[in-house]
């Protein structure tokens, strides 16, 4: 691709992905923040580029993470937004609005910023840690795809079907991987690591047990690789703990009744009295006061993306009842627990291991997975059928996958015959 090409590509990039505060036109004083373009060298600039995909996909990360946390019955919405109640209620339309924009758009800027990066000529590509850093953005992105989506679509591409986007993850997460061990530093290592266990739970989901074990037993102890965020007042949208935001700012989460539990893992506490829902009717829909995560207190909480205890999980989960009994003793004693002292049939142990597993991974977006993989075993996902807990809403739907907006299937010719 000629430099030319790419500057006209990485433009749309760059003003879709970046929040840039321009200069008024009868001003002089260039604003530092501002990259021009025509000044723009794709290959000095590719750390610029590369670190932007990164930040797309943890931005990403924290809308779908409150969504599907509503969908998956972590939390309840506490608004009144209808598009956000469609979450909740499990009966997403592709018309909602806020599917478009706060769901389905950042997940694809950080697909998209990624190949920005991957089309272009770097020097030492296989140590190179900017195609790296592209690699890693884009299989979280296909794998988040896969997990909460019905079906996906990439750069207004053809239609993916589930097996597709798994399949694209495992290989973007195998070269962020590879270069990453090549480059040898401590932090293309981490990554590294990071994307062995997202590669591991891509195979997980996919149904390739022995080869997520696999992955997953080669991940060091005590790993742990977070996204950090910033409390930048200017720009929380963009960089700031999108949980804690919807928390503090909107009073749009609050923690639903099946998971107030006493346990280390799900900080919680009930709201002080500055901090209200923002639906004034919540709590006497709800009949319970308003209670609200702790796990993310700040603005500039990091969230964790991948760890060495979800490699144990997906190790024990691939190794059958017996592993996954022993993974569920394991972890209830760390976390002060009495031993489990219930049926021992695989479908018990099942069950109680994914409740153990959603205590573990609470608003990191793992449930709709989970509820797509091991059905059932899921507990405490709203219920088709049942009655949603506020007035004047229809009955709770019976999605277990988010519909692709209609502003991407109306614009993209690949879907339409």
């Amino acid at each position: 691709m000629t430099i030319q090409r790419m500057r006209s590509r990485l433009a749309a990039g760059l003003l879709a992905s970046a929040s840039l505060l321009g200069c008024n036109e009868f001003l002089t004083v260039k604003n530092p923040t501002v990259i021009e373009v025509t000044t723009l060298d794709p290959v000095a600039d590719a750390p610029v580029l590369a670190n932007s995909a990164v930040q797309n996909l943890a931005q990403a990360y924290g809308w779908l993470i409150m969504y599907t946390s509503w969908m998956a019955g972590e939390t309840d919405v506490a608004e009144t937004f209808p598009t956000r109640n469609e979450f909740g209620r499990r009966a997403v339309d592709p018309t909602n609005g806020s599917l478009s924009t706060d769901v389905w758009f950042p997940l694809s800027l950080a697909a998209a910023s990624s190949y920005l990066v991957l089309e272009i000529d770097l020097p030492t590509p296989t140590t190179n840690t900017n195609y790296q850093k592209a690699h890693f953005a884009l299989a979280w992105s296909f794998l988040f795809m896969a997990e909460n989506f019905c079906q996906g679509t990439v750069r207004a591409g053809p239609a993916l079907t589930t097996a597709a986007m798994l399949d694209s993850a495992i290989a973007h997460f195998t070269a962020a991987a590879d270069i990453g061990v090549a480059a040898n530093t401590t932090d293309s290592k981490n990554m590294a690591n990071a994307a062995v266990v997202g590669r591991a739970r891509a195979k997980l989901q996919k149904g390739d047990k022995p080869g997520a074990s696999t992955d997953a037993t080669a991940v060091p102890a005590a790993f742990n690789y977070t996204l950090p965020y910033f409390d930048d007042l200017s720009n929380r949208t963009r960089v700031g703990n999108r949980l804690w935001q919807f928390t503090a700012d909107r009073g749009s989460i609050a923690v639903a009744p099946s998971w107030r539990v006493v346990d280390p893992r799900v900080p919680q506490r009930v709201a002080p009295s500055n901090l209200l829902p923002q639906d004034a009717n919540y709590t006497v829909d709800r009949g319970a006061p308003y209670v609200i995560q702790d796990k993310y207190p700040g603005f500039a909480s990091a969230i964790r993306l991948a760890s060495k205890i979800e490699a144990d999980y997906i190790v024990a989960e691939a190794g059958g009842t017996a592993s996954q009994l022993a993974q569920v003793q394991a972890r209830r004693a760390a976390n002060g627990q009495p031993a489990y002292a219930g049926a021992t049939d695989a479908a018990s142990v099942l069950a109680e291991f994914e409740t153990q597993r959603g205590l573990e991974f609470f608003l990191e977006n793992k449930r709709l997975g989970d509820l797509v993989r091991n059905g059932a075993a899921v507990k405490f996902v709203p219920v088709p059928g049942a009655t949603y807990f506020k007035a004047g809403f229809s009955p709770i739907g019976n999605q277990t996958c988010i519909p692709l907006p209609i502003t991407e299937t109306d614009n993209n010719p690949n879907f339409h015959p």
